[in-house]
């Protein structure tokens, strides 16, 4: 029975539900200008502006961690530290987050807001608070909350906006959380100091929170099961490029409760792989720096590997997730966190060589395997799982970060102290070789390995009040 008169008889647009041969439901009729007023691309392009304006927090504060230790008096394991009790509470936060979202406790533009407001505080504290402790509850839990806020809303926001085509998207989205640092990695490098550290990063949490509350106004989410009008999501006949990315990825076969995803063993795998993977890219970006300078490279070509490692992280993100429409997500996952691997290796070869060129090739490398990985799970996560509680889901598989963050940042500082560079990079490489590993193990549950990468069989539509 359709409800389209129903619904029509209250002054809202015309919809009806239909039911695959599986049991998912699809709501369809509404269009995105029904719903947004405008196109559903803005909520792609206002996450995006916002993920760029929070990358400054993780992908420049190696650039900073000189300056803030001289002005602090603080030792190199302090700001590493900080950087790491960053990372857990960015990450911690998701779940929750999720959890409040789908409970109606949070809105979208709520959490943005809230989360802006944090991020303030958080550069605020790293500015003027000398004492470390501070600084880490300061920037590292507050600074950390307000950041995973803002990233967990954006990231859940596109993928509830295209769920036919949610690889691309959400890659360009997550891009921005890399090179959008890229000003400020030069900012750090060259112009800022002992003098003005605090005028620069008071400012840059004047720039974040404005550049966040912008944004954060016009989110809204979709209705729950919402699917774009010009898809058929029976046949998955209508848009080439969406049947293209719904045949090498098929939707989730039923909504998975967050319960329901822990059971089917394939969102506990997802953490430990985020675990592993995560903790090498943190541990990159948090010593590339130090590392060039410890082999004896200039400030030009110290900055210009972590430019170029936040570029291709970015840009990589946006590629990768532009592949995983044309490959499937476990193929190109797979080939993401085996490069990131290869480059740890790299690393430590160009540093022996004392090659510049060569080490920042690996840096690019790198960079690539280092950012890439995150979309995928973004994208996994509701094509696995659906997204009806996906901002639930992708918290938990997101919260392996906030693990990663201490063995990346604060534990990977002691090995360097133990084994010195050349093992830790080598260290980092067989964790990464170990993910790609467990990475292979993933499918997408309730459906038979020889469909992971062919489209629904032709289901039986029934339409329900």
């Amino acid at each position: 029975m359709s409800t389209e008169n129903e619904r029509s008889a209250t002054g809202s647009v015309a919809y009806r539900e239909v039911t695959d041969s599986k049991g998912r439901v699809y709501r369809v009729g509404e269009t995105d200008r029904d719903l947004l007023g405008r196109s559903r691309k803005f909520m792609v392009y206002l996450p995006w502006v916002a993920m760029m304006a929070i990358s400054v927090s993780e992908y420049a504060y190696g650039s900073a961690e000189d300056t803030l230790s001289d002005a602090h008096g603080w030792t190199q394991s302090n700001t590493f530290w900080i950087l790491s009790v960053w990372v857990f509470f960015q990450a911690g936060i998701a779940f929750p987050a999720g959890w409040m979202r789908e409970k109606g406790i949070l809105t979208a533009r709520r959490a943005m807001f809230l989360g802006a407001a944090l991020c303030l505080v958080g550069f605020v504290a790293l500015a003027h608070l000398d004492d470390v402790f501070l600084a880490i509850c300061g920037f590292g839990v507050i600074g950390g909350l307000g950041s995973g806020l803002i990233y967990a809303t954006c990231i859940n926001m596109v993928g509830k906006w295209f769920p036919e085509r949610r690889g691309a998207k959400t890659g360009f989205v997550n891009g921005g959380f890399a090179y959008g640092s890229l000003p400020f990695i030069f900012i750090f490098n060259y112009a800022f100091d002992t003098g003005n550290f605090d005028e620069v990063l008071d400012l840059i949490g004047v720039y974040v929170l404005i550049a966040v509350l912008i944004c954060g106004w016009f989110f809204r989410d979709p209705p729950k099961n919402w699917w774009p009008s010009e898809i058929d999501p029976l046949s998955f006949a209508g848009n080439t490029k969406s049947a293209r990315s719904l045949a090498k990825n098929p939707p989730a076969v039923k909504q998975f409760t967050p319960k329901e995803a822990v059971r089917s063993g394939m969102l506990p795998l997802m953490w430990i792989t985020v675990v592993m993977t995560a903790g090498v890219s943190i541990f990159g970006i948090s010593f590339q720096v130090d590392f060039a300078k410890e082999v004896g490279f200039g400030p030009l070509v110290a900055a210009s590997s972590m430019g170029v490692m936040a570029v291709v992280n970015g840009v990589g993100r946006a590629v990768v997730g532009w592949l995983s429409d044309l490959w499937g997500r476990k193929l190109t996952l797979f080939f993401v966190i085996v490069v990131l691997g290869l480059a740890q290796f790299g690393v430590i070869w160009a540093g022996d060589l004392h090659s510049e060129w060569l080490f920042l090739f690996f840096a690019f490398l790198s960079g690539f395997g280092g950012g890439a990985f995150y979309p995928m799970f973004a994208a996994m996560t509701p094509d696995y799982f659906g997204e009806n509680y996906n901002a639930t889901n992708y918290g938990l598989v997101y919260s392996g970060k906030l693990v990663s963050g201490l063995f990346g940042g604060g534990l990977g500082s002691m090995v360097v102290d133990a084994w010195g560079y050349n093992g830790a990079y080598a260290l980092a490489g067989g964790v990464s070789m170990a993910a790609a590993a467990l990475a292979l193990l993933l499918r997408q549950p309730g459906r038979p390995r020889r469909l992971d990468i062919a489209p629904n069989p032709m289901p039986v539509s029934r339409e329900v009040v």
